[in-house]
């Protein structure tokens, strides 16, 4: 972060002086990929060469003219950001909508030692005012003081103190991958491959081209989970829970405490015998953008011990989850037979706990205090069987809350009476 600049009295700071070299290049490639094609069909190195030259200026003047006309500052209540030239655009950011804090370094941004600070609010359709790009330094520092003014806490300036909760091991990550369904089926088409070589060595070049983008697809989706939740560690500090995790693009994310809208444990029918599961959380407001969800994990935690995950759900919801209640009529085996046998509710003053799934069983957790609607809904084969869903819905936009699947119509109906008083006590609380 540059020296401060000052106006009206008020103390605006500007983004980092090496922030016009990154926008720059982002701008840069755009453009060539355009020249490179043209130079490519044409045959004409000369006409990239050319290109380059003509857009490497360019695009380092529009880094530095964005940089120029684009400051921030953070007020008591709000993170204030300025930008624009032609067009001014002041943007506001309440800080009691805040609920994550979320530090990005990019392969490009660490090799300068950068950082990009995004913000995360209730009801935001994407990510509001980033900050691209600090000091890694200085992207701590503002992320305290959002943290802490949020909350209401002293705003000291210093980063609060952690404790590292758990850090995935690389080995239980790695098994867990291997174990999903997109490394199964790589290796099922791998199979399929080396039989066709061995019985039918004439057709395997037609078999190689037809399976081989599925192959790269699965193996891609194997390589991408492990490079973005390498070196997974959950930890807790005053000002929230933090989860690091990435190994060429690194992310810091922070999430306040009481922001979280819906927990889910997830156990797939190959990590049983392991009693793995993986966690996920979602928070309001928590988007990302086409070109980067692949780059973004919904994990809390991708991979541990049944009894320790739930262990730190408890921890993480601040209180012990309800026990699981009875499983639904017999009816509801004839309109869900795979699946009826794991479909259990529980709740209490905190939590409702739904339970669904055939192959991977799923748990919702909503928080009562964060439920936003309730409905009861029924089917024409439901009405036929006397059968009702409640649904608890939440803020969270990949997690959108739990239901209770398959009840009887008076369980049902008992049901969003109770949650309804019991949403609204909470929400009071």
């Amino acid at each position: 972060m540059s020296g401060p600049v000052t106006s009206a009295g008020s103390q605006w700071s500007r983004l980092h002086p090496l922030t016009p070299l990154l926008r720059g290049g982002r701008f840069l490639f755009a453009v060539l990929a355009v020249v490179g094609q043209q130079g490519l069909r044409s045959a004409s190195v000369p006409v990239l060469l050319l290109g380059l030259l003509a857009v490497l200026p360019v695009g380092l003047a529009v880094g530095v003219v964005a940089w120029r006309t684009t400051r921030y500052r953070l007020t008591a209540t709000e993170l204030q950001v300025d930008s624009g030239v032609l067009r001014k655009r002041s943007r506001r950011v309440p800080l009691a909508r805040l609920q994550s804090v979320d530090i990005v370094r990019s392969l490009a941004a660490r090799t300068f030692g950068l950082a990009e600070l995004r913000l995360e609010v209730a009801g935001g359709g994407k990510t509001e005012a980033p900050l691209a790009y600090l000091s890694e330094g200085d992207a701590h520092h503002v992320r305290t003081r959002l943290l802490a003014r949020a909350s209401g806490a002293p705003d000291a300036g210093v980063d609060a103190p952690e404790a590292v909760l758990v850090a995935v091991p690389l080995g239980a990550l790695i098994g867990s991958a291997l174990l999903g369904v997109p490394a199964i089926l790589a290796g099922l088409l791998l199979i399929a491959l080396a039989v066709a070589a061995a019985v039918a060595p004439g057709t395997l070049p037609a078999l190689l081209a037809g399976v081989l983008p599925l192959l790269l697809a699965t193996g891609g989706v194997v390589v991408r989970k492990l490079l973005v939740e390498y070196g997974f560690t959950v930890a807790e500090s005053p000002d929230g829970l933090r989860l690091r995790h990435g190994l060429l693009d690194t992310r810091a994310q922070t999430i306040p405490y009481g922001r979280v809208q819906t927990v889910r444990v997830r156990e797939p029918l190959l990590w049983r015998r392991l009693h793995w599961v993986r966690v996920e959380v979602d928070v309001a407001g928590y988007t990302a953008t086409r070109g980067e969800e692949q780059a973004t994990t919904r994990a809390l935690l991708p991979v541990a011990p049944r009894e320790f995950a739930l262990r730190l759900v408890d921890r993480v919801l601040g209180a012990a989850l309800p026990p699981l209640g009875q499983l639904p009529p017999r009816s509801a085996r004839l309109r869900a037979p795979r699946s009826a046998r794991r479909l259990r509710w529980g709740l209490d003053d905190r939590h409702l706990v739904t339970t669904r799934g055939a192959f991977t069983t799923t748990t919702d957790i909503v928080p009562l205090a964060r439920v936003q609607s309730l409905r009861l809904t029924q089917g024409p084969w439901q009405r036929r069987l006397g059968l009702a869903s409640v649904h608890a819905d939440s803020a969270g936009r990949r997690l959108p809350g739990a239901v209770a699947h398959h009840r009887s119509q008076a369980e049902a109906e008992a049901l969003l009476g109770e949650l309804t008083g019991r949403a609204r006590r909470a929400r009071r609380r």
